[in-house]
Parts: C-alpha cells; sequence; structure tokens
C-alpha cells in the first residue's frame, strides 16, 4: 500500500518527527534535544510508530533515523523509565503490573528486547545520523540501523559496569565491536571515538559535524535509488547470516544476565533498580545529570 500522507512532516508525539526529506526517503528525528534525547517509554513508542509509517508507505525505499541538537542520545532516562505510564504493548509480552523481577522484566522486554529487534529486523535499509554522545541506550536505538555515518565530534560509551550491571539491555557489543573491544568498553566505561568506532567496524562513515546532515541524506537516496526488492533480499542476507551464528540467542541470553543484575540490585540496595554510587563513576567525567544512563 501507499500512504501519501507519509510524505508531510508530521509529529508522532512530542518525542519523534517524521518526514521526507527526499522521494523515497523517509526520515525519523529525536526531538528532546533540551537533555540530550534522553529516552522514556514514549519515545519508544513514537519512534516504532516512525518505523510502522515507513514499513507501511511503498513509495519509501530507505529510513534515516536521526536526532536534533547536539548530542544523539545520552541514554535512558532511567527516573522516567521506573515508571510504566504509557506503554502501549504492542507485543505480546505484558505483566507489566507485576512485582518484583517478573514485572521488571516484562517492561524491560518489551521496550528494550522485543521493540529494538524488530527495528533490526525492519524490512528497508535504515541509515543512523549520529553526533555528540551516544551512550549506553543511545547506542541501543543507533545499533539496529544497518549503516551509521557519525559525527567527527561523535562519542560512544556503555558506562553500565558502573551501576552494578553488565551492559544495557540489547548486548550487541560483541557483534558491533568484536569481543576484546568489547570487553574493554564495559571494563573501563570508557569512551570511543567516531574514528576508533569506525576502525572498529561500528561505524560506516566519519563527516564533519557540518555536513553530517547532507552526507547522510547523499547515502539514503544513493541506496534508495536501487530497486527495493534487491535492497531487502540484501538485508535479509546479511541478517540471517547473523542469526545463523547465534545473535538472537546470544541477545536473548545476554538479557537474562542483565535482569540478574537488576534483581541482584534491589537485595544489595535497598530496592535501588541500580547500585546508586554508580553515577558517581560517571557524572564527572562525562558532565551527566543523574537521570541519564
Amino acid at each position: 500500500m501507499t500512504d501519501s500522507s507519509a510524505h508531510q512532516s508530521v509529529r508522532l508525539g512530542d518525542r519523534v518527527t517524521y518526514d521526507v526529506p527526499l522521494p523515497r526517503v523517509a526520515r525519523a528525528t529525536l526531538t528532546r534535544a533540551e537533555n540530550g534525547n534522553l529516552q522514556d517509554v514514549h519515545l519508544f513508542y513514537q519512534l516504532d510508530a516512525a518505523y510502522r509509517r515507513a514499513g507501511a508507505d511503498d513509495s519509501i525505499s530507505v529510513l534515516v533515523l536521526a536526532a536534533d541538537g547536539d548530542d544523539f542520545s545520552l541514554g535512558h532516562d532511567v527516573e522516567a523509565l521506573f515508571s510504566t505510564d504509557g506503554m502501549e504493548q504492542v507485543t505480546l509480552e505484558g505483566g507489566f503490573s507485576r512485582g518484583g523481577v517478573e514485572g521488571d522484566m516484562a517492561w524491560e522486554t518489551e521496550v528494550f528486547l522485543e521493540l529494538h529487534w524488530r527495528w533490526r529486523n525492519f524490512p528497508k535499509p535504515v541509515v543512523a545520523a549520529v553526533q555528540g554522545r551516544v551512550f549506553a541506550g543511545g547506542m541501543m536505538t543507533m545499533w539496529p540501523a544497518d549503516l551509521i555515518v557519525a559525527s567527527e565530534d561523535a562519542t560512544f560509551a556503555d558506562p553500565v559496569t558502573a551501576f552494578g550491571i553488565g551492559h544495557v539491555e540489547l548486548f550487541l557489543h560483541p557483534w558491533e565491536l568484536g569481543a576484546r573491544k568489547a570487553k574493554e568498553l564495559l571494563f573501563t566505561g570508557e569512551t570511543m571515538t567516531a574514528a576508533e568506532a569506525k576502525d572498529g567496524g561500528m561505524v560506516s562513515r566519519v563527516v564533519p559535524r557540518a555536513e553530517l546532515v547532507a552526507e547522510t541524506l547523499a547515502l539514503a537516496e544513493r541506496i534508495a535509488a536501487r530497486p527495493s526488492h534487491g535492497l531487502r533480499m540484501a538485508k535479509k542476507s546479511v541478517n540471517q547470516t547473523l542469526d545463523i551464528q547465534g545473535q538472537w540467542n546470544a541477545v536473548q541470553a545476554a538479557f537474562s544476565i542483565h535482569t540478574l543484575g537488576h534483581a541482584h540490585s534491589r537485595v544489595a540496595h535497598d530496592g535501588a533498580y541500580i547500585d546508586p554510587a554508580g553515577f558517581a563513576l560517571t557524572r564527572d567525567i562525562w558532565g551527566l545529570a543523574d537521570t541519564d544512563v
């Protein structure tokens, strides 16, 4: 089907916009620039709506993922994520209101595992344009894209070992960076530059900040000029190769370990979702607020 209304710039809520900047190219943009595009459940559902809109529009061949402001995303808005208010249950998970680890695992499965994984399996090519800081949950939202164009000033980090958690929920680190670099990133919590990310294979291209939008759209336009069926089959073949290698099974196993980290924290830190002392290890280095993860 073709949705002609997709060819207008629209807001999909207060956190994501959707427009069609070029023929056959749609763009979803995170719009919480005032707080570094921190992520809550509302942002995830609005971004999912953008994917669904682009998927249903047969005139669209490529989706660009972008973000307003200085930073692509500082990660999860922890205080907001404690609440499941606004959860729309677009998967079959359920159980969001149940107590204990069962409830924690249910809503994390929906927004972090099921939504992000279906974005990874979105049948059309996705090109992410990232700038500034891309931390923890920001990398999770970036990773489902097929290609990543980064500005020269982009930096990447997953600091959550500081919070007593092994890694963010979508464990693609070894696939994106290789085993040893993934361990270094997680063990130290240090930032990785765009150049280092490109050398490791996580980033496709690095461009000056002023050229990020133009270069990303030019790449998307070049891809969109190719037959849509060929693009779909190419993406499917690469993703299925990763599936055969066990990527999805590894992601699910690591998610269980991640949930164990929260369960440990609940016992060790008087019911806290993460180790509260962890913020002290990251705030001063990166200039983050207490809600940034």
